[in-house]
C-alpha cells in the first residue's frame, strides 16, 4: 500500500488540495503498477510561521515581498 505524505504551508483551497490527491494516486498507482485504491495520500498543512527557508520563516519572507 503506497503512502504519499506531502508536507505544505496552509492556505491552499480545498479544491486544489483535492486535485493533487487525485493525480498524485493517479501516478502512484500507473508508476507503481498497485490499484488505485491501495494508494493513500496525507495532506499535512502547516502555518507559514512553523515553516522555515534560510533562517526565516515563511510568513516573514511573504512580509518582506509585500
Amino acid at each position: 500500500m503506497p503512502l504519499i505524505h506531502v508536507n505544505m504551508i496552509e492556505g491552499r483551497p480545498d479544491e486544489k488540495k483535492e486535485e493533487l490527491i487525485q493525480e498524485l494516486t493517479k501516478t502512484a498507482s500507473d508508476v507503481l503498477n498497485a490499484p488505485i485504491n491501495s494508494v493513500r495520500v496525507l495532506i499535512t498543512e502547516l502555518p507559514a510561521t512553523h515553516w522555515g527557508v534560510a533562517g526565516q520563516s515563511m510568513a516573514e519572507i511573504r512580509k518582506s515581498k509585500k
